[in-house]
């Protein structure tokens, strides 16, 4: 199977391709198309849903691809699938707008969205924006979903874009999807952040990111790792946290946040509470637990990822600082965030 995308969609287009009008096209006629296709036709189209309907049929076998005619060059129909599914990719391409500066950082889930973004808005000076850039145009269209979080930094025009995963293989899935969809689309962020926990040890993390990088020309540099013009930044999330009270078994974000809210006064405020619930469940408490409880004595009525971003915006700099630099993470924070030092 091909489809055929683009602009320049002639030069890949024999005599037997299938033009499809979409034009007055609903669902239904879309699925009975989908269902005559045998895998051996070539389709032309500029249907974001009838490229969906496709690409879950012919999602295996590397011979099912997109072809984006403005380059020539080609995704496969399963790189397809997974990134409308789990970045709602407009692989129709076509971007446009200015240029400028940008970095994107993968995070394994929402809690980890919020809790990043409010540490960009606290302490690198971006707000939320609804303006994208050519290079992270092709988010543009999802805003309203809450997908995503683009933050702009107004002095230097600097943009990021924050995109929640499903865990850390959501994470190094995306990355090697995302490297290609740049290569294909011919489009490119100045910095990739890559955040995963730790999980087992510092190494197999890495492992799992330079693993993913191994299919891709790319060499090592200061921050991480160079892949064409795009610079891929690790961001290993582990920081233990000790507690009576607290079970404490892998890293996550949740670390950071018991150590922020240590920082910030709040554990000792509710520890009673904690102590009370310890003793009647016979067992310590999880983080999530506790992050639940210091959201109620908090007085935030709303989300977990609420909280988090909440919470980290009205935090001091110093102890958020002293949290991320404990955790290693500051350095790379600064550097995704254009404010490495010197500039």
């Amino acid at each position: 199977m091909r489809v055929i995308t683009g602009d320049r969609f002639e030069a890949f287009a024999d005599e037997k391709a299938i033009l499809f009008p979409e034009y007055r096209k609903n669902r239904d006629e879309l699925i009975d198309f989908v269902d005559s296709l045998s895998g051996e036709e070539t389709v032309v189209t500029a249907s974001l849903e009838l490229i969906d309907l496709i690409a879950w049929k012919f999602r295996r076998g590397e011979e099912n691809v997109l072809i984006y005619s403005d380059t020539g060059k080609s995704l496969t129909m399963k790189e397809v699938y997974e990134l409308r599914k789990y970045l709602d990719f407009d692989v129709r391409g076509g971007f446009s707008g200015e240029k400028a500066r940008s970095s994107v950082l993968f995070v394994e889930g929402k809690t980890d969205s919020k809790f990043f973004k409010a540490v960009f808005k606290k302490l690198f000076e971006f707000k939320e924006s609804r303006e994208a850039p050519y290079s992270l145009r092709f988010i543009e269209r999802v805003f309203e979903r809450d997908n995503f979080d683009l933050l702009k930094r107004e002095e230097d025009e600097y943009y990021i874009a924050v995109l929640p995963s499903e865990g850390n293989s959501g994470v190094i899935r995306n990355l090697g999807n995302f490297l290609r969809a740049m290569d294909v689309f011919d489009f490119t962020v100045e910095r990739l952040g890559v955040a995963i926990d730790i999980d087992e040890d510092r190494d197999a993390a890495l492992a799992s990111i330079t693993g993913k990088l191994s299919g891709f020309r790319h060499r090592k540099t200061p921050h991480g790792y160079l892949v064409g013009r795009t610079e891929v930044v690790p961001l290993i999330i582990g920081l233990p946290f000790g507690d009576e009270v607290i079970e404490w078994k892998k890293p996550t974000v949740e670390d950071l946040m018991l150590h922020l809210i240590a920082r910030e006064g709040l554990l000792e405020r509710i520890k009673p509470g904690l102590k009370a619930l310890n003793e009647s469940l016979g067992r310590k408490l999880k983080p999530k637990e506790v992050m639940y409880l210091a959201l109620s004595a908090y007085g935030h009525w709303g989300n977990l990822e609420g909280f988090y971003e909440l919470f980290v915006i009205r935090s001091r700099f110093r102890n958020l600082k002293a949290v991320l630099r404990e955790a290693g993470l500051m350095e790379s924070l600064a550097y995704l965030a254009g404010r490495e030092r010197g500039r």
